[in-house]
């Protein structure tokens, strides 16, 4: 009998597998860490087997049975125990579940969060269901040893939603910072927070856990926060809707403005000619609609200020464009800005001889009349009627246009 117990025990120190009744935990650990050497090792087909000792992992172990020898697995040196003969090895053996584990209930809030469009702080709640693969059995068991080492899948599964969660308020903030967007607007953005929950979760990463793909989910809020969250959005739309219209008055005036300026540049190359041209015409229209309002005298005189106006103006334009310009002469009525160049005095006219006070000789027929414009004897004139002067290029003027520019008599 006590052969029997001898065999029976041995047999069963060098099995070493996961026991039938826990093959649904993410991960089980074998509970004696004294190895007998040559014991054999079976890792079933969805798992891997991971060696722990002092604090690191010293080996994985893929499906299969395996006979532990150094000679066929050679990390293994680093667990012989010298005082047993090397006979035994000691370690720590955890076997991890590598198939994915699928819906997986979840829910709570998510943590305080500042919206990043209003500025608000808030607290987001997510409820709803996911499936988890463990992708690095080695980095899993070194984060589950320091922060789950006893314990069902309730617990494990409670430790890896806690980091699931960081990943979710990270991925969120991120989303909405990019798209411009507050955390309620991105609440219906499931299926683009879906993806991004999938791609990237740092903090799963961090203890070699996937996730696989999100079941159904919502984020919410309190009923208060939610209503405070929707007023705060509504304010910063309105100031957003005023910095648009504002900027789209601007564009508006601004190409008013760029119109005018070629409408302007047309003009003056194809018709006007010049700049001279240019501002006298513009003068004639503002005068015209001067005489339309106002009529009478008043537009007449308002008329011939402009005209006098434009005239300087164009002076003005064709020395900044650096055109050359005939001598510049005032408008009637005007005088020439101070040390401005202003035209030299016309010829004093030849004036019949005279002999007494108020009496004069006409120069045609040498009688001696009364001073006047004309002769009381022949008719003719007393004095050379006085010299005109083109008022845009100085030229005197005979007829009633000027023969050099053909601009209208003064």
């Amino acid at each position: 009998m006590g052969i029997m117990d001898f065999v029976k025990g041995g047999v069963r120190e060098m099995m070493i597998a996961r026991p039938d009744d826990r093959k649904q935990l993410v991960v089980y650990k074998h509970p004696d860490q004294n190895i007998p050497f040559w014991s054999q090792l079976t890792v079933d087909s969805d798992e891997a087997a991971v060696f722990f000792k002092d604090g690191r992992v010293v080996g994985v172990l893929p499906p299969g049975r395996h006979t532990l020898s150094s000679q066929n697995i050679p990390f293994l040196n680093n667990l012989i125990n010298q005082f047993t003969g090397g006979n035994v090895l000691i370690a720590e053996i955890f076997f991890v579940k590598t198939q994915p584990v699928r819906d997986i209930p979840f829910g709570g809030p998510i943590g305080d969060m500042i919206d990043p469009l209003t500025q608000e702080m808030c607290v987001p709640r997510m409820f709803g269901k996911f499936s988890l693969v463990v992708v690095d059995p080695a980095r899993f068991v070194v984060a589950y040893v320091g922060q789950a080492a006893a314990g069902d899948n309730d617990q494990v599964f409670d430790w890896i939603k806690g980091l699931f969660f960081l990943g979710v308020k990270t991925v969120i903030g991120e989303l909405c910072e990019a798209e411009g967007k507050s955390i309620i607007q991105a609440v219906s953005m499931t299926q683009i927070l879906a993806q991004r929950f999938v791609a990237k979760a740092p903090n799963l990463d961090d203890i070699g856990v996937r996730v696989l793909q999100m079941g159904n989910f919502n984020i919410n809020f309190d009923p208060e926060e939610r209503k405070r969250l929707v007023e705060a959005q509504a304010e910063v739309a309105k100031a957003q809707r005023g910095v648009k219209v504002a900027r789209a008055e601007a564009e508006a005036r601004q190409y008013g403005l760029d119109q005018q300026y070629q409408q302007d540049s047309r003009y003056v190359q194809q018709l006007a000619g010049s700049y001279q041209n240019y501002a006298a015409g513009k003068a004639m229209m503002g005068a015209g609609e001067g005489m339309a309002h106002g009529g009478g005298d008043a537009g007449i005189a308002g008329a011939a200020a402009q005209m006098a106006m434009g005239v300087g103006m164009a002076g003005a334009m064709a020395q900044n464009m650096g055109r050359p310009q005939g001598p510049q002469f005032p408008a009637p009525g005007m005088m020439p800005p101070q040390g401005q160049y202003a035209p030299a005095a016309a010829p004093p006219q030849a004036a019949a001889p005279t002999s007494a006070a108020g009496v004069t000789t006409c120069p045609k027929c040498g009688a001696s009349v009364p001073q006047g414009r004309f002769c009381a004897e022949c008719g003719g004139p007393l004095g050379a009627p006085p010299k005109r002067f083109c008022a845009n290029c100085g030229s005197e003027v005979q007829g009633k246009f000027c023969a050099n520019c053909g601009t209208p008599a003064p």
